[in-house]
């Protein structure tokens, strides 16, 4: 006898051994046993699921010659010749092939005359939405109104395509795709019938790419124990199939696990070596990562205790938020492997990706978090490093000074005015009486046509132009400590302080007194002085020039204090997911808020609940404040009450905005 395949072999004869059809099952159980049974069933469907099966047990239980049952014996003529597709009075007829109006005459036309060896004359029309617009015109008559001992039922993969008039006409049932499991499981019970040696977890894989379908699930179990030598073993099944095993899709999550990006890539060099199909694998990694999203959510919805057990370390490792950014990760990147460069471009890099995005561990959630690096990993804020002194300008000493005009008569120069003041400088000075004035030392009067005098000098020495605030004197050489200090006049050289304990800075008698020494300009603040303790962050937010993920980061987090040069923001709890997809977030913060305050300024962010008000908040209630008082404004307009009155018009609120 000629080998059978599975596919035929194996097909379901009674209602009893027909898999994942239950709803079907029950209605047509139900009307057969109570005799409310209709003219025309419609069994929807893909491939595979088993409308041609149910519409033969259908004719079975019709036609037995125990009489109209839901459980037909097999046994008799009846049963036996519908099985073996030679029963007169059972027609199946391809619409693919005979789909013209001619096909459909000719069919209604044998449909009036009483059935030759059954009860009833069943004809079953598979794929009917191929036929034309007038085989559908020609069958709606006798669809509606058929004679008593004919039954239609009509199949089809496409039920958009039918018209709504031959819907109406019948009872439609929708038949659902296997589910793995009850694959699985007829599977193995197939197999212990046939005496077959497998592996329990060869089944899955074929399960998996059957799709649903009952038909394929057997044509590819047929294929894997010709190609396993009449074996069916997990390895051989995934050869045959190209798909990715499961040991590789949970070395990607190991390595996630422990952060371990070379580990990341020889998984993926791994696949590429065996030659397996990037697609599949990104598939079936996305379909465990909803596994394990589950087992976190809802455990009671895995009904594999195995893989459940097999997930668990994985679901107590990552936490929900990452779970759903990764899978959206990959679920993106397998759309996206048809523009990578080659396919295993594009898987590395949906992995690198999940590297990339891997967020910190779930108990430091609560922590403070800070400007980090690019490793996914929070970083503590070192201490912002002090200002350095601003560097001196170059200062000339009295033996090369600075060129200056020519001296004149009224101006005496540097060269007679230098000597004279080294001489006396190694003088010690006369001793002062406690409670006296330090005895003044005169200076020739300047000549009434001395030039203008030059801008103040400031106590360092340096004009107020030089914006400098560093003591020059802490550089200069010995001698030039023993310079007077006098009035500033363009030949002198800058003066610098008196190092002599009793020298008093003369004054000259006939000219004003100097003008009072300037202090240091605050130009360039320094690190040592605190910020302000009271910080109007929702205001300050909005003046540091922040875009984007930055600006919602400092709307969503609310001010804690202001310690030194230390801003302590909290960012609430819904809204942490700003750090995991911003990494430099609190970096940029950092730098927008140091450059507002001219100096270093250091941000640490943690999560937790609000406890005020943040921008964002204030925002929103200062929009839904501006928004009644605008949509009140609009209801007291007398034009607008005009229309609601005499048009029975409504006021959209969703469409209002506020100015």
């Amino acid at each position: 006898m000629a080998y059978q395949v599975l596919a035929r072999k194996w097909r379901p004869r009674s209602f009893e051994t027909l898999v994942g059809q239950e709803h079907v099952v029950r209605a047509l159980t139900h009307a057969l046993q109570t005799g409310r049974l209709h003219h025309a069933y419609l069994f929807t469907g893909t491939r595979g699921v088993g409308k041609t099966t149910i519409s033969r047990i259908l004719a079975k239980a019709l036609n037995c010659e125990t009489g109209v049952t839901a459980t037909p014996c097999n046994q008799c003529a009846a049963c036996t010749a519908i099985d073996a597709d030679r029963f007169p009075d059972y027609v199946e007829m391809d619409a693919a092939s005979n789909r013209g109006v001619d096909d459909m005459a000719a069919l209604l036309d044998q449909a009036v005359y009483a059935p030759v060896q059954g009860r009833y004359k069943v004809y079953m029309i598979d794929e009917v939405h191929m036929l034309t617009g007038h085989a559908f015109n020609a069958m709606l008559k006798t669809l509606e109104e058929p004679p008593e001992h004919v039954k239609f039922i009509i199949a089809t993969t496409d039920p958009q395509k039918i018209p709504v008039t031959v819907l109406s006409r019948c009872l439609q049932f929708n038949l659902k795709q296997m589910p793995p499991g009850h694959i699985v499981g007829h599977l193995t019970r197939l197999l212990e019938a046939e005496a077959v040696p497998f592996e329990p977890a060869a089944l899955r894989p074929i399960a998996k790419a059957a799709s649903g379908s009952m038909r394929d699930a057997l044509s590819l179990l047929d294929q894997a124990i010709a190609h396993g030598a009449g074996r069916v073993e997990e390895q051989a099944v995934q050869d045959m199939l190209g798909t990715v095993g499961d040991d590789h899709l949970y070395s990607v999550l190991q390595a996630l696990q422990v952060n371990d990006v070379q580990a990341l890539m020889a998984a993926a060099d791994g696949m590429e070596a065996r030659s397996l199909s990037f697609d599949s694998a990104l598939q079936s990694l996305a379909g465990l990562l909803h596994r394990i999203a589950l087992l976190q959510l809802a455990p009671s919805a895995l009904s594999d205790e195995f893989e459940a057990a097999r997930l668990a370390p994985y679901a107590e490792a990552f936490d929900p938020e990452f779970l759903q950014l990764a899978y959206q990760i990959v679920i993106h990147g397998r759309d996206e492997l048809p523009l990578a460069p080659d396919e295993a471009t594009g898987f590395s890099m949906t992995l690198l990706r999940l590297f990339a995005f891997r967020p910190e561990q779930p108990a430091a959630l609560g922590g403070v978090m800070a400007a980090g690096g690019g490793d996914g990993q929070a970083r503590s804020i070192p201490a912002a490093p002090r200002l350095s002194p601003v560097p001196a300008l170059p200062r000339t000493t009295a033996a090369a000074p600075t060129p200056v005009a020519p001296p004149t008569a009224a101006a005496p120069s540097l060269a007679a005015v230098a000597p004279a003041v080294v001489q006396k400088a190694p003088q010690p000075p006369e001793p002062v009486a406690p409670g006296a004035a330090p005895a003044q030392v005169s200076e020739p009067a300047p000549a009434a046509s001395a030039p203008p005098e030059p801008p103040p000098v400031a106590a360092s020495g340096f004009t107020a132009e030089h914006g400098s605030s560093v003591p020059p004197w802490e550089d200069l050489p010995p001698e030039a400590h023993a310079l007077p200090l006098t009035r500033p006049a363009p030949v002198v050289p800058p003066p610098v302080q008196a190092t002599l304990p009793a020298r008093a800075e003369p004054t000259p008698t006939p000219t004003p007194s100097m003008p009072p020494r300037e202090a240091p300009p605050a130009a360039v603040a320094t690190s040592d002085e605190p910020l302000p303790e009271t910080v109007d962050w929702h205001a300050l937010q909005e003046q540091v020039g922040l875009g984007g993920f930055n600006l919602q980061l400092a709307q969503h987090s609310e001010l804690l204090e202001v310690a030194g040069n230390c801003f302590r923001l909290r960012l609430a709890n819904d809204q942490r997911h700003l750090l995991q997809i911003n990494k430099s977030g609190a970096e940029k913060l950092q730098e927008a808020l140091s450059n507002h305050f001219g100096r270093p300024v250091r941000v640490s962010i943690e999560v937790g609940e609000i406890a005020t008000e943040t921008p964002a908040q204030r925002n929103q209630a200062d929009k839904a404040v501006r928004h009644a008082a605008a949509l009140a404004s609009l209801e007291q307009d007398p034009f607008v009450r005009e229309l609601i009155e005499r048009f029975d018009a409504t006021l959209e609120a969703a469409s209002v905005k506020p100015l």
